[in-house]
């Protein structure tokens, strides 16, 4: 009897097999080999892992032999999947929470070297003048040729206090650069904003963190309460974080339309995130400022306002990170980060590598390279005399109330060129969209 069932079993399976191949020949014969291979393949891993158990010269840790497995697995895949040991995970999810003990920038592999997204503004990195672009060469004198991303943060991370030696080749200088780095707290705020002029607001967002939005609606209300006639959101040497928060920031200055698209091979990969009517009018002008360090997230805000035409993008062109990173908690307390999508901007586009472009390019010039009577010229409109707009010298624009401006407003808009064009432009927004719409009706009669 129980070779008959034997028997029985045998003969269903090669009729079942035999169904499949005849009713879909190429995707059975595909799944199968497929799997033969995959199975065949583990063989060789145990065969491997068992002759290292049975003949290396020292007693190993299997855990750490199938972890290191693991590592040079995704690492053949592309630089931003990496899998993550328990305490790593950890690690990423306080950071996403926007507190870490580091120096303050975000790394990636580009042309297979570790290279400086951006630095984060007022950390440790900052200050030292790490820049976008930066590839860093050795950490602690220890080479990064063929180091995993993680492998890096993990150098470059460390307790309060600490140093940490970076050596950086830049783009136009002959020999490498050295700085020597204390690590401090990343601090937790990714959001401020005060006023630039009597009507004009300025917004910095230095990464996206879990509660990014909710400070940039805060930061906003205050804001408004002067009657915004414009708005300069400030983006350049933001590295990204949260797509989550990417959306809900494009979605406070949206009240319809497409904020962005992702595309994997899977389809729960897939989603559309739309635009919501906000409570609040918010009908001004806004101009935001982009660099080659605006990377991720910050490409997807800057994009779906640009798409929308909702803000005008001025700057340089950006970083051009399009892929979507999903972490997948793993039944041991470890995680793999697996780039699983790419996202596209309202129009179709998809940025990674290409960057955004901006609509008025201004290359950003260091304070010390501007001639200094140059600079204030740039800084007041009575300075001009009788311009463009017919507003004769020493004349004010309109009788609107003067503000007192912070000290750090008056050292933005005396050293930041981009800042001022942006200020000067808002400005002039209504002269300036007089002028455009005379254009286009003169085209279209």
């Amino acid at each position: 009897m129980k070779r008959q069932k034997i028997k029985a079993i045998v003969l269903l399976a090669f009729l079942g097999i035999a169904i499949c191949l005849f009713l879909f020949p190429y995707n059975c014969k595909s799944k199968v080999s497929e799997r033969d291979v995959t199975y065949k393949n583990l063989d060789l891993f145990i065969e491997v892992l068992r002759e290292i158990q049975k003949n290396y010269v020292e007693p190993v840790d299997v855990k750490k032999l199938i972890y290191g497995a693991i590592k040079g697995m995704v690492r053949t895949l592309d630089p931003h999947s990496s899998f993550m040991t328990k305490d790593e995970y950890k690690e990423l999810m306080i950071e996403t929470k926007g507190k870490f003990s580091g120096v303050g920038i975000e790394i990636t592999i580009r042309d297979g070297m570790l290279t400086v997204v951006a630095p984060i503004e007022g950390t440790p990195a900052y200050k030292a003048g790490i820049k976008s672009g930066d590839k860093i060469i050795k950490i602690n004198d220890k080479p990064t040729k063929n180091m995993t991303l993680m492998d890096a943060v993990k150098l470059i991370r460390g307790p309060k206090g600490t140093k940490v030696k970076l050596t950086i080749l830049r783009k136009g200088v002959n020999k490498p650069l050295e700085f020597v780095i204390v690590r401090d707290v990343i601090p937790l705020r990714s959001v401020k904003g005060f006023m630039l002029s009597s009507s004009i607001g300025y917004v910095r967002i230095t990464s996206f963190q879990s509660n990014t939005s909710k400070q940039l609606k805060h930061i906003l209300s205050k804001l408004e309460k002067h009657h915004l006639k414009g708005l300069i959101l400030d983006l350049r040497n933001n590295p990204g974080g949260l797509l989550s928060q990417a959306v809900k920031v494009s979605d406070v200055f949206l009240d319809s339309g497409v904020i962005v698209s992702t595309r994997g091979r899977v389809r729960s990969q897939n989603f559309i995130a739309y635009a919501h009517k906000n409570l609040v009018k918010r009908d001004y002008p806004i101009i935001v400022l982009v660099n080659a360090g605006t990377a991720s997230a910050s490409e997807i805000v800057a994009g779906a306002l640009q798409d929308n035409k909702r803000a005008l993008i001025v700057g340089t062109k950006t970083f051009g990170k399009g892929s979507v990173q999903t972490v997948i908690p793993l039944s041991d307390g470890s995680a793999l980060r697996l780039t699983t999508a790419r996202y596209y901007t309202p129009s179709g586009r998809c940025i990674q590598v290409k960057g955004i472009e901006p609509d008025i390019e201004v290359p950003f010039i260091p304070p010390k390279e501007i001639k200094k009577e140059m600079r204030f010229r740039f800084i007041r409109e009575k300075d001009l005399g009788k311009n463009v707009l017919g507003i004769e010298k020493g004349k004010r624009m309109n009788k609107e109330k003067e503000i007192k401006l912070s000290k750090e407003a008056e050292k933005l808009i005396k050293n930041d060129n981009q800042v001022r064009f942006a200020l000067r432009f808002l400005e002039h927004w209504d002269s300036i969209k007089q002028v455009i719409e005379k254009k286009e009706n003169a085209i279209s009669r």
